[in-house]
Parts: structure tokens; sequence; C-alpha cells
């Protein structure tokens, strides 16, 4: 049997409050192992009209003063990339102008999808994020001068999609209540993750049926799950039970 994970307060609760600013080490290393000279993060929202949707800017490291910023690339590619991102999990990749360029590999077809070139002063690479419903959205890159091998692009992608699971899990949280699972309704859905069914949880629990399954209604709605599976998915996701 499996212990509920957390503190007296049932939850598995970090030292301190996590921010987005705890992501910009790991998008630094990522920026460097590119070569790049700037990143954003891009989050799809809906735009407030029925079935429009648009990109979000939610972390980047440009400097409000320079040419090229965040809203730059938006404005330049933000359609594209919204359409790509309904289609298709490859990376998109766009070429400078002037002294700015990409290396061109024989092996890229594969890996990237090539944008329009626009009138930014800078190349990058940007990597769609696809996750269903915890969200979507990219990772950027720009340079003066991409040259990347296929591996390169691979690592970058899987790494970005996992730091964009990580973000959006941040956010989720912080959008709930500080104490928004019980230790007993932790415990009642760590034990139904593990297999068990209500019956079961009571008598290793020492409670009845009936409040067994009180405090596995209750989790449910506090976690704005549709049923005891998603809930226990969610509470996985964000770090209550194991």
């Amino acid at each position: 049997m499996k212990d509920g994970k957390g503190k007296g307060d049932g939850g598995k609760k970090p030292g301190r409050q996590a921010s987005r600013a705890d992501f910009f080490p790991r998008l630094i290393a990522m920026q460097r192992f590119a070569h790049a000279r700037n990143f954003v993060v891009f989050k799809m929202t809906n735009s407030g009209l029925p079935g429009r949707r648009k990109l979000s800017i939610i972390i980047d490291n440009f400097s409000s003063d320079s040419a090229m910023t965040a809203m730059s690339v938006l404005d330049a590619y933000g359609e594209q990339m919204l359409d790509h991102l309904e289609i298709s999990s490859l990376p998109l990749l766009w070429h400078g102008i002037e002294d700015s360029q990409t290396a061109e590999m024989a092996d890229f077809a594969a890996f990237v999808r090539h944008m329009k070139e626009r009138s930014l002063p800078a190349c990058g690479v940007a990597f769609p994020i696809r996750l269903g419903g915890m969200g979507n959205g990219y990772v950027v890159f720009v340079a003066n001068y991409l040259d990347l091998t296929s591996e390169a692009v691979v690592d970058l992608h899987d790494r970005s999609h996992q730091l964009m699971m990580d973000l959006l899990v941040l956010d989720e949280r912080r959008a709930m209540p500080d104490d928004v699972l019980s230790s007993r309704e932790v415990a009642c859905l760590q034990l139904a993750g593990d297999g068990l069914v209500s019956e079961e949880v009571a008598e290793k629990l020492r409670l009845s049926v009936h409040t067994v399954n009180a405090y596995l209604a209750t989790a449910t709605m506090k976690l704005d799950s549709v049923n005891r599976i998603q809930a226990i998915a969610k509470a996985i996701r964000l770090g209550y039970i194991a």
C-alpha cells in the first residue's frame, strides 16, 4: 500500500511558492544549447470571441528597448503558428534576412516545417507543444544564425514539451486554494489510484464506505474533475499522490 503524500494538510507542498521565474535557468540552458539570442514561451488562449483563439506571451527574455521583441515574433508569425498547432507537432523554422540566416541541412526536412520569410531581423525555431486539455503553445528561440542538427532539434523539442507541461501544472496549482485537498481526501485518492475499490479503501482507512465515497466526491469536485478517474490523474499530475 502506498501512503498518502504530504504533511498534515494532505498536499505535497513545496518549501516555497514556485513561480515562473524558476523556469528561467532551464530556458537559458536551452537557449545556450541552441546558440540562440532570445527565447519566448507562448500559450494558446481563448480571445473572448467564440471559436477564436490566440497566442499569449507567458515568459520571455527579450529586452523592452530591443528592435526584436516577443510581440514582433507574435505579430509576424502568430497566425501561421496557430494554424500549424491545430494540425502538426513538427517544429517551425523561419529564415532571417540580410545577415540573419538559418543553416540549411539535408536532414532538416523530416524534422521541421519552413515558414514564409517576414521582415524580422533574426531567424528562429518554434517548438509546438500540444497537451490537449492541459493546454497548448510554443517554445521559441531566435538568433542571428541557427545551425542545429536534427538530433538537437529533437532534444530541444523534448525539453520544451516537459517545460511547458511543468509551467501549466504550476499555473493550475496556483489557481487552486492553497489547501485544496484534506489528508483524508488525499489518502482516499491515493488508495483508489492504487486500484482499490471503495470497500477496500474503507477497510484500509477504517472508515465507512459512505464516508470514503464522500471524500472521493469532494476531492473530485475540488479538482474540477468530471469523475474519479480524472480526479486521480489530476492529483498525480499536481503532485498530491504518486
